[in-house]
């Protein structure tokens, strides 16, 4: 295995090499691609991606192959099996499984060829269901989590875990970092595997084309929660790779938050929908409220900078333009 030079208690970061090559896992994804979109707009000109079918990332020995041919300096971990409390409730162990395997693959072959940095993306549902708001870093581990989702947090917490181990172990400057809820262009518009968004600005538009009087929602609409634009998210993984180093996961939101009425109210304005919302309360609300503190993000100089309002309209644009091949 080839050792990176400086150690993760040694380490200061720096802007990286725009001419390195940067692997991003998860490249056509939600994030991944907003990931790779910013890298190329900073100047990075050796940025690599491997779609599903060319690359399984559950194919251990495909993995490895892959990184001893390529070689990356650099890797951001955005591959994941994701989905909304749907998706996550019927098929727990296919989001535990799944995500293990490609956390496991990844990271283990980025160690064997010394990837300088490489950054790891979990999700804020690996808090307790019950944690203090606004959430902070230390909160993790110390309550039960949602159980609608908790295979999947399970996994999350494993790539954190992941990532402090190697940092121990082998002395190499890798870091993770928690997202709030992501939207924005890319993003999984499914009526059954998306998230409370994009499951919103699918069901307000198709309304809206129908000439349907109402729409149903699910649950309450009392729950909070917090909206990062993915653009915005991309910005935070290049700045806290230049910036941030430590064991510990940082926390990448907004830290402000919306009732889900709200945001669905927001949605509706945005679309054009001017009929009735009614809400289904025999479904399952999810966590009462996800805040993240970002205060140790706000403290290594970043912030976000796409306000909802502006954000959602852009998605919708997004998801207007490309509707022809979503609804298949």
């Amino acid at each position: 295995m080839e050792e990176c030079s400086m150690s993760g208690d040694s380490y200061t970061p720096q802007p990286l090499d725009r001419d390195a090559r940067f692997y991003v896992a998860g490249h056509r994804g939600l994030v991944g691609s907003a990931v790779a979109r910013k890298l190329r707009s900073e100047g990075f000109t050796d940025v690599v991606g491997r779609t599903s079918s060319e690359l399984d990332l559950t194919d251990r020995g495909a993995v490895f192959a892959f990184f001893r041919e390529t070689r990356p300096r650099y890797a951001v971990l955005a591959a994941a099996k994701v989905g909304g409390i749907l998706a996550n409730s019927t098929y727990p162990h296919d989001f535990l499984s799944i995500n293990l395997q490609i956390q496991l693959n990844v990271m283990d072959a980025a160690l064997e060829v010394g990837v300088e940095r490489l950054l790891f993306l979990g999700s804020s549902c690996i808090y307790p269901k019950f944690a203090p708001q606004p959430i902070t870093e230390d909160s993790l581990l110390t309550g039960h989590l949602e159980p609608t989702n908790d295979a999947y947090a399970i996994a999350k917490i494993a790539g954190i875990l992941q990532v402090q181990s190697i940092r121990r172990q082998h002395g190499l400057p890798w870091i993770s970092a928690m997202p709030t809820n992501l939207y924005g262009p890319g993003d999984n518009f499914s009526p059954t595997g998306s998230h409370v968004l994009p499951a919103l600005i699918r069901r307000y538009d198709e309304a809206a084309a129908s000439g349907a009087d109402t729409v149903t929602n699910w649950g309450t609409g009392t729950p909070r929660r917090e909206f990062l634009h993915v653009d915005d998210m991309a910005d935070a993984c290049l700045h806290l790779l230049e910036h941030y180093d430590g064991a510990q996961h940082v926390n990448v939101g907004t830290g402000q938050d919306v009732t889900i009425r709200e945001i669905a109210e927001t949605v509706a304005a945005v679309i054009g929908f001017e009929g009735l919302t009614e809400w289904d309360t025999s479904k399952p609300d999810g966590t009462p409220q996800k805040l993240l503190d970002v205060t140790k993000l706000t403290d290594s100089g970043w912030t976000a900078g796409i306000s909802l309002e502006d954000g959602l309209r852009s998605t919708v644009d997004w998801y207007r333009e490309h509707a022809g091949a979503l609804r298949g």
